[in-house]
């Protein structure tokens, strides 16, 4: 089996350039913003947008209320909230992004 490798994805400088951030700030902002539209758009689950956001389950929740994007419960969430209920979260669930 071979390595998973992470995927690139290409972004011309002129349109990096006319974002209105800081360069240090750009990719976590492009991230996070990717992750927002996936969600909102039933192509991520809660826990992969967050993921691909680089925050926190409170932190990503946080940000979807303040953008104003509903919540998606199926299966998967009512299973992760489950395992938490258990203590069975790990250190990366809880702290990740805060």
């Amino acid at each position: 089996m071979t390595p998973s490798k992470d995927v690139q994805l290409s972004i011309p400088r002129s349109v990096a350039d006319a974002l209105a951030l800081p360069e240090g700030r750009k990719k976590e902002e492009l991230l996070r913003e990717l992750a927002i539209s996936l969600y909102r758009e039933d192509m991520f689950s809660f826990g992969k947008a967050r993921e691909l956001a680089e925050m926190s389950k409170q932190a990503f929740g946080r940000l979807l209320g303040e953008r104003g994007v509903e919540r998606h419960y199926g299966p998967d969430e009512l299973a992760e909230d489950l395992r938490y209920a258990r203590g069975e979260v790990s250190s990366h669930d809880e702290g990740a992004g805060e």
